[in-house]
């Protein structure tokens, strides 16, 4: 066994847990972290002795617990092991180096382990990456952004995290993609399983250029609930989460609050007020969520020092150039009709002297003229400027 892994007796422990517990179940997680996974698994699969009250652990019904053993009689660890290698995927458990720490800040509710599909090492990807997640029935303004936003980010060294679904999530990791970049797909069923059905070479893609990991083991398909756990691991995985369209009730929204009550960035891209598929990502603003626009913003929002967005600001017209002095002299024009000298300077607020040596400076750069002993302004010049904004 090599040193930085897990006792394989805990790994295939893991790996048979992984078909017998539900994500995220924190009664079970508890118990786990408690025991550890040989000892839940031995408990799961003894023969209860006849005529004793079965000692179950605090939190797990009569009920659940039937369930549980009944999936732990079945749970064949060599099966899917089998089934994982043959779309290239293995199993990481916490005490693997590849296992990515940040997880372990979901307490009981940390994964018993993942399933990944794809050569990189997911610790390592892990360190840099944001989430981007967003509705599925995304508008055309939404895909654009995502499809923008994991372009950016991916050219930027980040690594793109998302759920692989249709709309926001598809377009997302297709952006990260195009651009040469890393993305990985949290998916909410077997990593062998292409879900959805119309994502399958999509899910390809990611496996070969990126990642495709899950909780569950090959062949299990995804279920509502199983989606919404889901979620807790995009969140936890990353540095942050941007959430690109959404509606109030969007799982997109879920994740964003599960990245802030584990500490993460939440991040979010405004919409139109109109519209129904904004208003989620609204919310969210308004509380604890900060506004992005572009890859570069949200990469000097996560990212370490240093790593800043550039300054924003409206084109630069020919009067940005000038210096100062020459700058207050053309202020003091009339926008019609000529000037004299010692009007121009009192208005400058300089010298006569000055003054006639700064228009001569902008006669030159044409954005003046004389007539006699007057000076105005060019026709060119005369083309009113939108003044500097006040917001």
């Amino acid at each position: 066994m090599a040193p930085d892994a897990a006792p394989e007796r805990e790994r295939r422990a893991r790996i048979a847990l992984t078909r017998v517990l539900e994500p995220g179940d924190q009664a079970c997680g508890r118990w786990l972290r408690e025991s550890g996974p040989a000892e839940v698994l031995r408990r799961l699969t003894e023969s209860e002795p006849d005529g004793e009250t079965e000692e179950r652990p605090p939190g797990i019904g009569a009920k659940r617990w039937a369930g549980l053993r009944a999936r732990a009689e079945r749970a064949e660890p060599e099966r899917d092991l089998q089934a994982a290698a043959r779309v290239g995927a293995r199993f990481v458990c916490p005490g693997d180096q590849e296992w990515p720490g940040q997880l372990d800040d979901l307490g009981d509710t940390r994964p018993v382990g993942l399933w990944v599909r794809g050569r990189p090492s997911l610790r390592i990807w892990a360190l840099r990456s944001v989430a981007v997640v967003g509705a599925r029935a995304c508008t055309e303004y939404g895909a654009h952004m995502a499809a923008a936003l994991g372009s950016g980010l991916a050219e930027r060294g980040w690594v793109v995290v998302s759920g692989g679904a249709y709309g926001v999530d598809g377009a997302a990791h297709r952006g990260a993609l195009g651009a040469g970049g890393a993305t990985v797909a949290v998916l909410a069923c077997g990593v062998d399983q292409s879900y959805p059905r119309g994502h399958t070479e999509l899910l390809d893609r990611i496996a070969e250029q990126g990642l495709v990991i899950g909780e569950l083991p090959p062949g299990d398909h995804p279920t509502p609930s199983r989606f919404i756990l889901r979620n807790r691991v995009i969140a936890a995985l990353t540095r942050g989460t941007v959430v690109v369209e959404a509606a109030y009730r969007s799982g997109a929204l879920v994740t964003a609050r599960a990245a802030q009550r584990l500490g993460r960035f939440t991040m979010g891209v405004p919409g139109p007020v109109t519209s129904g598929l904004s208003a989620g990502v609204h919310e969210l603003l308004r509380g604890e969520g900060v506004l992005v626009t572009d890859a570069e913003e949200v990469a000097e929002l996560v990212g370490d020092m240093g790593e800043l967005a550039p300054e924003r600001r409206g084109p630069v017209v020919p009067r940005d150039l000038l210096t100062p002095g020459a700058a207050r002299v053309l202020a003091a024009l009339p926008g019609r009709g000529t000037a004299s000298v010692p009007d121009i300077a009192r208005d400058a607020g300089t010298a006569p002297d000055d003054a006639v040596s700064r228009l001569y400076e902008l006669r030159s750069l044409g954005f003046v003229e004389r007539h006699g002993d007057g000076w105005q302004l060019t026709r060119q010049t005369m083309v009113p400027v939108a003044p500097p904004s006040c917001d």
